[in-house]
This record gives C-alpha cells, structure tokens and sequence, in this order.
C-alpha cells in the first residue's frame, strides 16, 4: 500500500514540476513595470528592511533568502526580468525576509530545527541501511533511523506555513503596491500557487517513506 502511494507522489511531483515550469514560462511573458530584484529591494524599504542584499545567483528557479547572510538571491531570469513571474517569485522570497524580521512563529520553529535536521540529512541514510541489515540482531539501530527521518518528515511540515505565508505576503504587497492589478495580481498568485504544491508532495512523500521505514520495524 506504501509503494502505491509513494508511486502516485512521484507522478503528481512530476506532473506539478511541469505545470511550475509552465506556469514559469507562461507568466515570464507577462510584462511588469519592474524588475525581480527592484521589485524586491523595494518591498524590504517598504517593510523598513535596510540590511537585507538582493543578490544574483546562478541557476534557474534557484531563488532563496538566506538569513545567516542576509540574502536575497534571486536566479538571473528572476533577478533582471521584468515580468510578473519574476517579481512573484522575488517578492516571495522577499516576505521570508520579512518574515525573519517580524519573528513570525513557524520561522522560529523551523529555524530551532534546522542543527537537528542538518544532522539527521548526513546520517540518516546510512543508519536506516545498517539498520535494516541488522534488523534481527539489533532492531533499535532501525529505530533509531526512523527517528532521525522522523525530524526530516516534521521539518517539511513546518515548511508548509512558513511557504505558504511568504506566497501571501508576497501577493498582498505586489497587489497594494500597484505593481500588479486585478489582471496580474492572479498571475502571480497561480505561479506560486505551484511552487507551493512542491513542498506539499514533498512533505507527503517524506511522511510515506517515514511509515514505510515504520512497518518495516513492526515486522520485525
């Protein structure tokens, strides 16, 4: 029943990675008045955000805010387009700024678990391997594998809000702000709308495998 599951997560995680990229591509035609990174910049001055850097990074799709940094880095197709996928996608990562600095509770959550989960991504596979190859003799090192997965699984659950609510941030402010209207502020709400589906599949998935890793151990 598991593998059935985890088989129908992969499809739909692939089918949603193609509609984000069409999205993507779809919404890149659609022209703005600014820039990913002007967009950006100034939502920050906007929320009185002086030390956060809009920065260029290769890649695509490869945007993220970085608080040990104080970064925005945005991919080159977000950072110099001016197109409403890229000020979504921009102003997306802007309102995880934002979120750090209005110490929105799920980012705090999320950031207390980030040593835990640093750790657990290093070990894990090879403890729930040696785990399952001395199942029958030492059972607990199993155990101690599902729990170390069992972090990962919690950390991609918290992820969700702290998505999601960027993804708001980000809409209600390019609304408010003029820079989309009420043909274009839809546009950039549907791409996200995307990006965010990835992040459930993938908490979906690693719950699937948590359970799969947990029968395995209740057999035994």
């Amino acid at each position: 029943m598991i593998w059935i599951i985890l088989i129908v997560i992969m499809l739909l995680s692939a089918l949603v990675q193609q509609m984000l990229n069409s999205r993507f591509a779809k919404y890149s035609k659609q022209p703005c008045t600014m820039t990913g990174a002007e967009a950006a910049r100034k939502m920050l001055d906007d929320f009185g955000i002086r030390d956060v850097k809009v920065t260029s990074t290769p890649g695509h799709l490869t945007d993220h805010y970085n608080p040990q940094t104080l970064t925005i880095n945005l991919s080159e197709d977000v950072y110099n387009a001016r197109s409403i996928a890229a000020v979504a996608v921009a102003c997306h990562e802007t309102g995880h700024a934002v979120q750090h600095y209005q110490n929105y509770a799920p980012v705090k959550m999320r950031s207390s678990l980030v040593p835990v989960v640093n750790f657990a991504n290093k070990t894990v596979s090879w403890v729930l391997l040696l785990g399952c190859l001395l199942i029958e003799v030492f059972p607990a090192v199993l155990w101690a594998g599902i729990a170390l997965f069992a972090m990962t699984t919690l950390f991609s659950f918290v992820t969700l809000p702290v998505e999601v609510d960027a993804s708001r941030r980000a809409v209600a402010w390019l609304s408010a702000s003029g820079i989309t209207d009420t043909a274009t502020t839809p546009m950039a709400a549907d791409a996200l709308k995307w990006a965010a589906y990835t992040y459930v599949l993938a908490a979906l998935s690693s719950l699937a495998t948590l359970l799969y890793y947990i029968g395995i151990a209740r057999r035994n």
